[in-house]
């Protein structure tokens, strides 16, 4: 094994002699001579020194990462000599994970729901639970089209797009409209829409700040608006590897935590039609309190979902 610190050139160059292989593609590469299982058995060391929770699945994402393993593929690639460039982005990925950026960045995409997503510092991690959050959205698509209408939907503070993006690969006749005030967030959201495919003709992207962004000759028009904004307090302690690496402003509300919920509850109801439904994620201790807003704001069937870890994730309240 190579010595801790060892450039990936210094690494290879110890080999004393390097075989030539030619790879599916035809392209000749050089071969390190060191087996892919030899790279994970390292990561996996030193991430766990480094005192990483998860380092045996960190340590196998950045394998299959250099190594351009397909899915179900790690075993065999753990018994395949790992070529000189792979071992290059090994160890650039390595280096950053130890120096505590979160893997989603450092493998530079996540899946989410049936996506890839390409994801970077500028916007938020896609996260399981907001997987859910997308499914409550998707079935107000469902029940508007089985009404015989083409579904509209809005994804306020897009980030990379997941819920809006997500709702457009599932349903074939939606429209969605995904907005974000972050222009370096509207960029990613358009790069992720852009290896869509077919689904994208049905995205718009656009920038400005929650309903400000939205065209005006759509408002009363739309049977679902999706947000999963800022809601962390101004005085809310987050884990390192959120706070020091995840966009601020994606975070932070405000002192409560509730103050972008609070207009989102309060505008919604001017561009939903009749029945239509706004979704929003929030924060566990908050839910009740936005229940009590949408209430008051006039909404009917208020109601609060469980995530999978069973705590209150998401408010669903429906327009009159």
């Amino acid at each position: 094994m190579r010595a801790r610190g060892e450039s990936a050139e210094e690494y290879c160059g110890e080999r004393p002699e390097r075989s030539e292989v030619v790879n599916t593609n035809g392209d000749s590469t050089e071969e390190s001579g060191i087996l892919w299982r030899e790279f994970y058995n390292e990561a996996r060391g030193r991430l766990e020194a480094a005192g990483e929770e998860f380092a045996a699945v960190d340590a196998r994402c950045i394998v299959e990462e250099a190594s351009g393993a397909e899915p179900g593929e790690f075993a065999l690639v753990l018994e395949r000599p790992a070529l000189k460039r792979g071992v290059a982005h090994f160890d650039a990925m390595l280096e950053r994970r130890l120096g505590g950026e979160p893997l989603q960045y450092v493998l530079g995409r996540w899946g989410f729901r049936t996506l890839d997503l390409a994801v970077d510092a500028r916007v938020l991690i896609p996260r399981p639970e907001t997987e859910g959050v997308a499914e409550l959205a998707l079935a107000e698509v469902k029940r508007a089209a089985s009404e015989g209408r083409e579904p509209l939907a809005a994804d306020l503070g897009t980030g990379s797009g997941c819920i809006g993006l997500s709702l457009a690969a599932e349903h074939r006749t939606v429209q969605v409209i995904c907005t974000d005030r972050s222009v370096d967030a509207v960029a990613a959201a358009r790069a992720n829409a852009a290896g869509l495919g077919r689904p994208a003709t049905r995205i718009e992207i656009r920038h400005g700040d929650w309903f400000e962004a939205l065209p005006p000759e759509r408002k009363g028009d739309f049977d679902v608006i999706i947000s999963n904004p800022p809601y962390v307090g101004d005085h809310e302690e987050l884990p390192a590897v959120v706070a020091q690496w995840e966009p601020v402003d994606a975070l932070f509300a405000g002192p409560t935590g509730l103050e972008h919920a609070e207009v989102l509850i309060g505008g919604a109801r001017h561009w939903l039609r009749s029945g239509g439904a706004l979704v929003l994620e929030l924060g566990e201790t908050q839910l009740d309190a936005a229940a009590e807003l949408a209430r008051a704001a006039g909404y009917v069937e208020v109601a609060i979902h469980r995530d999978l870890a069973d705590r209150d994730r998401a408010l669903v309240a429906r327009h009159r």
